[in-house]
């Protein structure tokens, strides 16, 4: 399973490093579209109605859920701090991207404490195991990780463009 998670980001990494074409086709994208995909991350919450319904362990549900709404429901807010530009607007960015990754090492965490794996120490009668099965298993194998990848992307794009501005006024 974390292999599935990290494979993709690392990946993604060594290609930017390495090919001039992924990292042309990565700063093309439209900040505005890579935060704004941020926004579909509100659907956590179903990870706090599964726990309600006794289908999630709460050591996984509570963190995964409101750290998702917290991002998806800032994520529109930033995206309207990109198309104003006031004053300080990036910082949002940052925040929204640091918060989105933040959330998914305690949701991350939280899974795999909470599973029925030898380091289930958080596990009780209710485990995480049905994020292994389909279809809440393209959760943590895809979406996941395509959303690490955009955070990514989001802020290699600030600092590019920040890197720019700074040469720019040299």
């Amino acid at each position: 399973l974390l292999v599935s998670l990290i494979g993709p980001p690392i990946l993604f990494v060594i290609a930017y490093s390495f090919s001039a074409n992924v990292r042309t086709l990565s700063l093309s994208l439209d900040l505005r579209l890579l935060t704004a995909m941020q926004a579909w991350r509100v659907v956590g919450a179903m990870f706090l109605v599964l726990m309600s319904f006794g289908f999630l362990p709460g050591t996984f549900a509570w963190p995964a859920g409101i750290g998702d709404l917290i991002v998806g429901a800032y994520a529109p807010f930033v995206v309207l701090a990109i198309l104003r530009r006031p004053p300080g607007w990036h910082k949002h960015v940052v925040l929204l991207n640091v918060l989105g990754l933040l959330d998914f090492v305690g949701a991350v965490g939280g899974g795999v404490l909470s599973g029925s794996s030898p380091i289930g120490i958080l596990r009780g009668e209710v485990t995480t195991d049905m994020m292994q099965e389909l279809p809440l298993s393209m959760i943590p194998t895809f979406a996941v990780p395509c959303w690490i990848v955009l955070h990514i992307i989001s802020l290699i794009k600030l600092r590019h463009a920040q890197t720019v501005v700074e040469e720019a006024a040299a």
